[in-house]
């Protein structure tokens, strides 16, 4: 769905949207959806301002990712809000460099005639996102020795520790300082 600057400036854009799972692609962050991602919100042209807009809404959707632990499938389930700021790429397309405030830090920009929701949708799903992708608390992980899954199977391997490091500086200790 487009999000046109010229609609907006005659109204606010109301979406409620629900995109199937081949309608967004994620295969090259690595996770998937599980199911439709369900948006709703508004996107609005802020009064008084050169082009400054507000995007409020909230998404639900069932993420799939791999276990960083054991790297099976594990479930996310993200229900979230968001309400975005976005100003024109002109506003800081210039030939000298700019230092942006801590506020303005905080917003988007957009070029040409408007944004694509899928691509703000896209975003916030990856912010949203755990940076620790964990199947279950107490996921055991992949054996270091067999690369078996313990949480599948018990492992009876043990850690073989590649002596003592240190070994290689023993010697030093009788060297003579000068």
């Amino acid at each position: 769905m487009f999000l046109s600057i010229k609609e907006m400036e005659l109204r606010k854009i109301r979406f409620d949207e629900t995109f199937a799972p081949r309608d967004l692609d994620f295969e090259h962050d690595e996770i998937w959806l599980a199911g439709p991602l369900h948006a709703q919100g508004t996107a609005e042209l802020l009064a008084n301002t050169e082009g400054e807009v507000r995007i409020q809404g909230r998404f639900d959707v069932q993420m799939e990712a791999e276990c960083d632990r054991c790297l099976g499938r594990a479930r996310f389930p993200l229900d979230t809000s968001f309400d975005l700021f976005y100003r024109p790429m002109s506003y800081i397309a210039r030939d000298e460099e700019v230092e942006i405030d801590e506020g303005e830090a905080e917003l988007g920009f957009y070029q040409g005639g408007g944004m694509e929701l899928e691509d703000i949708l896209r975003e916030q799903v990856l912010l949203a996102m755990p940076m620790q992708r964990v199947c279950r608390e107490d996921c055991q992980g992949i054996c270091p020795t067999c690369g078996g899954n313990r949480n599948e199977t018990p492992c009876d391997c043990t850690e073989e520790h590649a002596g003592n490091r240190w070994s290689a500086l023993e010697g030093l200790k009788d060297l003579k300082t000068f």
